[in-house]
């Protein structure tokens, strides 16, 4: 499974909904979380491994496994408390950290891989790391949310990265290595 960067079209599409609920749908959460690790994320969504479904996984790295979900067809059903600014940064835009504001907690509902809804608030780090992966399958990236000076700052980096995203995408397409779900 390979981490799709910056300039491949599939990261600026609005996913859609995750309708079966299956053997296929296991094993591919099973791969996104092993890819997830391996490239020592916190977070990883469908759109980034190519797949534009509305999944996403992510590990906040807490005792007992309770930062660990699977997350299906997530709403965020409201922010809570202050907007603070983290530093933040992303698979799908290697080497780039930047400080972005977003409201400390979220109330949302989703649901997990067995397709029960659940309900619940989350605040600090598992809040920031949910809103994040939920820009993803809202076709945004982090880099969006940044200061346009920043974002000057940055401009050749992102420009030099989106080419080689969108080589690599057309090779990926060429080759048929397209991951079907």
């Amino acid at each position: 499974m390979e981490v799709r960067i910056i300039g491949d079209p599939v990261l600026r599409k609005k996913a859609q909904a995750v309708n079966n609920f299956d053997d296929e749908l296991e094993k591919f959460v099973e791969e996104m979380f092993s890819t997830m690790y391996l490239y020592e994320g916190v977070g990883l969504a469908a759109p980034q491994v190519g797949v534009s479904l509305r999944l996403f996984v992510m590990d906040s790295r807490e005792e007992n496994n309770k930062g660990k979900k699977v997350v299906i067809n997530p709403e965020i059903l409201e922010y809570l408390g202050e907007e603070v600014s983290e530093e933040e940064g992303c698979l799908s835009i290697p080497e780039i950290f930047e400080d972005v504001y977003r409201p400390e907690g979220v109330k949302v509902r989703y649901q997990d891989i067995n397709g029960n809804v659940i309900e619940e608030e989350l605040h600090g780090y598992q809040a920031r790391i949910f809103q994040h992966e939920y820009d993803h399958l809202e076709g945004i990236l982090f880099v969006d949310k940044i200061s346009t000076l920043r974002k000057a700052l940055i401009k050749k980096d992102l420009a030099k990265l989106s080419e080689k995203g969108k080589q690599r995408a057309k090779e990926i397409k060429k080759l048929g290595d397209e991951i079907k779900i």
